[in-house]
């Protein structure tokens, strides 16, 4: 159940962000954004703990910054495998990831309270 809240709410996350994010552009329908909600769910479980433990000092340096770059990362890779996202420019990317990152946070704390 929780990974189907996460699926959704990397959807509504995405979504927010194409809608306020210039640059950042999603052309599909709702089934579209689910699947995108899908992968993102999916790189965020397998390739996220990953990247994070290959820049760990990176992440001690910068005193945690270091994980909007790896966000950002991961959007790419979504842009990649999703072809209805179009994020153009380096702030589109920051944005994005930092809308997504929040919505993820917002949510997440929410799915915490009722355990």
């Amino acid at each position: 159940m929780r990974f189907i809240l996460q699926i959704i709410t990397n959807g509504l996350a995405i979504f927010l962000a194409a809608y306020l994010v210039p640059g950042f552009a999603f052309e599909g329908d709702i089934l579209t954004l689910v699947i995108a909600g899908l992968i993102l769910g999916l790189i965020n479980a397998f390739v996220k703990p990953i990247l994070k433990l290959i820049s760990f000092p990176l992440l001690i340096l910068s005193l945690g910054l270091f994980s909007l770059i790896i966000n950002m990362a991961l959007l790419w890779l979504l842009e990649y495998f999703v072809a209805e996202l179009t994020i153009i420019g380096l702030w589109s990317y920051f944005w994005g990831s930092l809308i997504i990152s929040l919505v993820n946070l917002i949510f997440g704390r929410e799915e915490k309270k009722k355990d």
